[in-house]
């Protein structure tokens, strides 16, 4: 007697909550491969962002204008700051300031970026008990058809133990890149972030001075 063991058959001849395993596992992948190819393009997005602002602070010295793109409210923060004359403080004191909200606009916009990761490292770390499951259960099952069936033949055995075993592909199928994306786009923020932070105390240095600069010629006046 021959067993059709393709992958169609076996999730057909699955057990009910062999094939809601599966069904789960199968919807979590979607998901996940969802979010992933959103953060490829979000994640690039502000990347080059981020480094443009740090090329027009090193290079260019172009901080008083903002830029269309995902780091316009980090700079909108540093200059609302810096529009903030108070011909009193110090120019440590002016820094902080601007600098301060440059980090918090920063932190949101950077935080933004980070909806679904957690989605993705919960995948990556459920997804192969859940498919375990599915196996543990396929087996139970295959167990209980050699005992009715009383036939210990490989004929009989392989179908079940191949409808479990692919539970436990299904769920490696998810989770492995789905740890892999969680791994990359959170290192990529965290470079990201880096270079935000490098970009705003260069940025928050030149914009004090020019502020208390203005400040005395306004007082003069």
């Amino acid at each position: 007697m021959s067993h059709d063991l393709s992958i169609i058959a076996l999730v057909q001849q699955a057990d009910i909550i062999v094939q809601g395993v599966l069904a789960l596992l199968v919807l979590a992948s979607i998901g996940c491969w969802g979010i992933v190819i959103d953060k490829l393009f979000t994640i690039g997005r502000l990347r080059r962002a981020a480094a443009a602002l740090r090329r027009r602070v090193d290079t260019e010295h172009e901080v008083d204008v903002i830029p269309a793109d995902p780091a316009k409210p980090i700079v909108e923060a540093g200059l609302a700051q810096w529009r903030a004359v108070d011909p009193e403080e110090s120019r440590a004191e002016c820094r902080d300031r601007i600098e301060r909200a440059m980090r918090r606009a920063a932190g949101e916009v950077v935080r933004r970026r980070e909806l679904g990761l957690p989605f993705l490292a919960t995948i990556g770390s459920a997804a192969p008990f859940v498919g375990l499951f599915g196996t543990v259960w396929g087996i139970m099952n295959s167990f209980t058809s050699i005992a009715s069936s009383q036939d210990t033949s490989l004929a009989v055995v392989a179908p079940g133990i191949a409808e479990a075993l692919f539970a436990t592909a299904i769920g490696l199928v998810a989770a492995i890149p789905a740890v892999m994306a969680y791994n990359k786009f959170s290192t990529d923020l965290r470079r990201i972030n880096q270079t935000f932070i490098t970009a705003i105390g260069q940025m928050a240095e030149h914009l004090s001075g020019t502020r208390r600069t203005a400040a005395r010629r306004e007082a003069a006046e």
